[in-house]
């Protein structure tokens, strides 16, 4: 690779770091293709994807941005997976990591704040988006019935007072 691939590469890191809504960096030594193919695969499915990086390469990436703490772990083979929601990476990495012994969870970074293994864990466990906007939607859904409902109350307390009156003045 020369200089120049070298000047890209860290200038598309720098975009992947700066646009990811969360950022999962993993150590993957002992993975076949095929593995690595799977979990390619996976993540593509949530819009998700990994790169194998070079470490000295994304530390320059990482120098001058809030997650340059981030650096400290990129030591050893490292893949780095990413995607523009905070969710999908984290919650596939973690999934592919219990199934997979050789493929580890070292941390990552979500914005300016950085996280261990164990940070990585918690945030798989949040809902992922389409979870969020189906809970937002039933709320709605459920309070705006209830406001329908509630309206139609003073109406049949209306009409039942009417046909009150109606009977007595019948009778």
């Amino acid at each position: 690779m020369d200089r120049n691939e070298k000047e890209v590469l860290v200038e598309t890191l720098k975009g992947v770091f700066a646009e990811a809504g969360s950022v999962v960096m993993t150590e993957y030594s002992g993975m076949t293709v095929a593995e690595m193919t799977d979990l390619r695969a996976k993540l593509r499915e949530q819009g998700a994807s990994i790169r194998v990086i070079n470490n000295r390469l994304a530390k320059i990436a990482l120098k001058g941005t809030p997650a340059e703490g981030a650096s400290d772990m990129l030591t050893g083979p490292v893949a780095v997976a990413w995607a523009e929601d905070m969710i999908s990476a984290p919650k596939v990495t973690v999934s592919f990591a219990k199934d997979n012994d050789h493929f580890n969870i070292i941390g990552g970074f979500m914005g300016e704040e950085i996280f261990d293994e164990n940070g990585i864990l918690e945030l798989s466990k949040l809902p992922s988006r389409e979870e969020l906007i189906g809970m937002v939607a039933s709320r709605l859904l459920g309070q705006a019935s209830q406001i329908g409902s509630r309206l139609n109350a003073v109406g049949s307390a209306l009409v039942g007072a009417i046909k009150v009156i109606e009977e007595k003045a019948a009778a």
